[in-house]
């Protein structure tokens, strides 16, 4: 299969992109890169340029008429940075979001597995949910996610094609034949952030939070490997048409974890563990937007993709340690 993945020099995309060229398939990345890397896009089918720009998706399927499915990954995602600049993740993630599925469906797609997130999910007693839980995204990031999810559905129904929304956990970790990871110079997200202050490249890791009603008061996650989230795009596109002819309907969405909760004080420790040396933490107030936590179920995943996580935290840990270092060497900058 020939797959078009948006955000594809992203570090979900990118991932997405090695996965299905290992199973055998062939991958066409769009990028604006904004935030993503050319070093990514080595040896691939790429096309530097953005989303909401209609001439070059015509250009790209010209190109490649041989499409089969669209993994959409591209969007703006940092939550704090959403509660700051609200107008442009609700344009670039929204409005341009609109605008492409909109032109797909005249192109003739008829496929498209959607990056969405459980920042949607409401907090939910023992904090496991499933795909019917109550939603209550707080933050215009995970507010974009949910309208995504709506126009899909929407859309779906009117314009002939149907979508997988596959909603993610906590990624991790990096790709272990280290040809992707993580690049930001500035991360946010919880493992960058611990392996900086072991590093010494930040005085501490901040604890975001110590009073949720969890068993340490600190926030929980579903912490699951990039490559594990990776393998579940290769299993959506693969059976795709199985899943929405089992689900009878045009849209679904499918929870994409370890069906394991840890906490951040849990996973500090299995860092420490891990590489043997104390980090240096101190604890603040949550960050706005910041919600106490869930972890997934997903029995559906199972049914419907055939697919589990099977790398554990331990692997995760490993391979984010080492990406780390060898990333200095693939990308230019750092």
């Amino acid at each position: 299969m020939k797959i078009l993945i948006t955000g594809g020099a992203g570090y979900i995309g990118s991932t997405v992109a090695s996965a299905l060229i290992d199973a055998g398939h062939q991958a066409v990345l769009i990028d604006n890169l904004v935030n993503g890397r050319r070093e990514f896009t080595k040896d691939r089918f790429f096309y530097e340029g953005d989303i909401g720009d209609s001439v070059l998706i015509s250009r790209i399927f010209d190109e490649h008429r041989d499409i089969d499915a669209v993994i959409h990954c591209a969007a703006l995602i940092v939550v704090p940075d959403s509660v700051a600049r609200p107008y442009d993740y609700y344009h670039e993630n929204v409005t341009k979001s609109l605008n492409l599925f909109h032109q797909l469906a005249g192109l003739g797609v008829k496929r498209i597995v959607f990056s969405s997130s459980a920042s949607l999910y409401d907090t939910v007693p023992g904090f496991m949910v499933t795909e019917e839980s109550a939603l209550k995204p707080l933050s215009p990031y995970s507010r974009t996610k949910l309208m995504m999810e709506m126009m899909l559905e929407n859309l779906s129904q009117a314009e002939g094609f149907s979508a997988v929304a596959l909603r993610y956990f906590n990624p991790i970790g990096a790709d272990p034949a280290m040809r992707t990871g993580p690049y930001l110079k500035n991360p946010t997200h919880v493992m960058a952030k611990i392996i900086q202050a072991a590093n010494g490249q930040i005085p501490y890791f901040s604890i975001t939070g110590t009073d949720w009603p969890t068993r340490d008061g600190s926030g929980i996650r579903d912490y699951m490997h990039v490559w594990d989230l990776a393998k579940a795009h290769v299993a959506a596109v693969e059976r795709f048409d199985l899943c929405i002819a089992e689900e009878d309907r045009s849209f679904t969405v499918i929870n994409l974890g370890t069906g394991n909760g840890v906490t951040v004080r849990e996973l500090l420790t299995a860092f420490e563990s891990v590489i043997g040396k104390h980090v240096p933490t101190k604890e603040v107030d949550p960050r706005p937007g910041d919600v106490a936590g869930a972890y997934a179920n997903c029995d559906k995943a199972k049914k419907r993709l055939l697919w589990t996580a099977t790398k554990t935290i331990t692997d995760s840990i490993k391979d984010a340690f080492s990406w780390d270092k060898a990333r200095k060497r693939i990308l230019a900058g750092f």
